[in-house]
């Protein structure tokens, strides 16, 4: 699952709500924007001392909900003879004995926007089971937009002055959807640059962020560019592709063009015997996932293999011709034979790639990157795996005399036929592999730990990762102390940011404060090189 900024605080408001909330949490947010998927992931992570009773279906009344809250929780009752008041004696019952256990207990209503007036008195009762010092039944209200109005009428006010949190949803920005598309991408073992940066600004202006649409558009796009053996996503399939799905309306300049083409390939394929209504392809889509359906029925168009492989196929065999390069005339063994290029100036420019602020005296090495939490990996690979990690990283070339020099990578363009150093400096690909001996540099993020306690102390690698997601937090780059030993300046820090969550402050990194950092973790962004036509 993609976590953005907003939907980390979104869990964290729903997190909230059941582990200190006494009324309602009231969670809202635009169709598609994510609320039910951001409810599951709320489940998947409650300890086991919660009972949620999940209410998916809002359009109940009121007996109707109280015996679905009771099937929920387990709770048997005599569906033959029903009534109000012996449903809300088993439930309380039920309430009480969970309290002495040492068990809290949740009733999450999605769609809430649906409950009538009737349901949504009986909902805000419920919070009446209480003992003398607590509420027996945390509740979680889940819905469109509309619920926000709901809530604010006159008849409705008892209920929202009880909700003691609220968080509305809201859709991605133009970021976080380049962020969340390559995201799945690299999940289903995608090549996360198929839909291209300028492709996906189109997807951004035409889904305004929501994840739902982006889904689907991103589907059909893909779909689009298979049918026509296009090796990416371009800003025209997905201009085609939403008119088919999103019910816009296209130019039909570039409907002709597009149909023209898919009638073209599919003649090559089909040797013109079907003719253009066999190429219309039906298609059942899912909007939570990207890879397209197994419904689709379609006709492979023949691929014609040149007798030379294209550039954007095999970016090593590119022209030696791009090398003399507008605003770019010096060679790249001239830029590269140059002293000032070294491996810590390489690794300044890819911590600054990270957003980290330079530490003093403009030095770095491998061991003050450890001391932000972030760490250096070394290796050894082909050009095919530097494209796969889709990060800036810095590469090492060799020349005469055994001289080694060092330079950051941070993009590609003309489909990765040319590359890009610091500086916006651009070379072809040719080029740059004639000297790169295959040894590279990368910082990478240390792993989230597990759900072990972190303390005074404690020496591991779960403390370079507490170190690393508080210095995100707090734009820090250079903090004194060893990287992966708990001191005295990280209890400081801690009780901080309990404070500033309402957490109880006491400088240990707990289940409640190690859940909340995780949450915050899911969202740091990793850079990403910058692609270009």
């Amino acid at each position: 699952m993609y976590m953005s900024a907003r939907h980390q605080e979104g869990l964290a408001h729903l997190l909230y709500g059941i582990d200190f909330g006494g009324g309602f949490v009231a969670l809202t947010g635009e169709v598609g924007t994510g609320k039910t998927t951001l409810c599951h992931c709320l489940l998947q992570q409650l300890p086991k001392n919660i009972e949620v009773a999940l209410i998916l279906n809002s359009r109940l009344n009121v007996i109707e909900l109280v015996a679905t809250i009771c099937d929920e929780l387990g709770i048997s009752y005599d569906k033959e003879h029903v009534s109000l008041k012996s449903l809300i004696d088993l439930l309380n019952q039920y309430l009480l004995a969970a309290h002495a256990n040492g068990k809290r207990t949740v009733l999450l209503i999605d769609e809430a926007q649906n409950l009538s007036l009737d349901v949504l008195e009986q909902v805000r009762l419920l919070t009446n089971l209480e003992t003398s010092k607590t509420k027996l039944l945390r509740i979680i209200l889940v819905g469109q937009p509309e619920l926000k109005t709901l809530l604010a009428r006159q008849d409705l006010r008892q209920l929202n002055q009880r909700i003691t949190a609220r968080y509305h949803l809201l859709p991605l920005s133009l970021d976080e959807t380049r962020s969340y598309i390559r995201h799945r991408l690299m999940v289903s073992n995608g090549q996360p640059d198929i839909i291209n940066d300028r492709a996906i600004r189109k997807i951004y202006k035409l889904t305004s962020g929501i994840p739902r649409l982006i889904n689907i558009l991103c589907d059909r796009s893909l779909l689009g560019a298979y049918s026509t053996n296009s090796q990416s996503v371009t800003p025209a399939i997905v201009k085609y592709a939403a008119g088919e799905v999103l019910a816009m309306n296209t130019k039909k300049k570039t409907s002709v063009r597009l149909l023209t083409g898919l009638i073209l390939v599919g003649v090559a394929a089909t040797l013109g015997f079907y003719g253009l209504k066999s190429l219309l392809f039906p298609i059942h889509l899912n909007d939570s996932n990207l890879s397209v359906a197994d419904s689709i029925i379609l006709i492979r168009p023949q691929i014609l293999v040149p007798d030379k492989a294209p550039n954007d196929l095999n970016p090593i065999l590119a022209s030696r011709s791009n090398s003399n390069l507008a605003n770019n005339t010096q060679t790249f063994y001239d830029w590269i034979n140059n002293p000032e290029l070294s491996l810590d100036a390489a690794l300044m420019d890819s911590f600054k790639a990270w957003g980290k602020t330079s530490p003093s005296g403009n030095k770095i090495n491998c061991h003050t990157v450890e001391s932000t939490g972030l760490h250096c990996v070394f290796g050894k690979a082909n050009w095919k795996d530097i494209l796969v990690l889709n990060r800036p990283v810095v590469l090492e070339f060799s020349l005469a005399g055994k001289k080694k020099f060092h330079a950051l990578l941070t993009g590609f363009g003309q489909n990765q036929s040319l590359i890009y150093f610091k500086g916006n400096k651009i070379f072809s690909v040719a080029d740059v592999l004639k000297y790169w001996d295959g040894y590279y540099l990368i910082l990478e993020a240390p792993p989230v730990p597990d759900n072990n306690v972190m303390f005074y102390t404690q020496t591991s690698d779960q403390v370079l990762w507490l170190r690393y997601v508080l210095n995100s937090i707090d734009g820090k780059s250079n903090v004194e102390g060893q990287a992966n030993y708990f001191d005295n300046e990280l209890v400081t820090r801690i009780i901080d940011f309990q404070n500033n969550h309402q957490l109880t402050p006491d400088g240990k990194v707990g289940i409640k404060t190690l859940e909340l950092l995780k949450n915050i973790s899911r969202g740091l962004m990793t850079p990403h090189l910058k692609i270009s036509d």
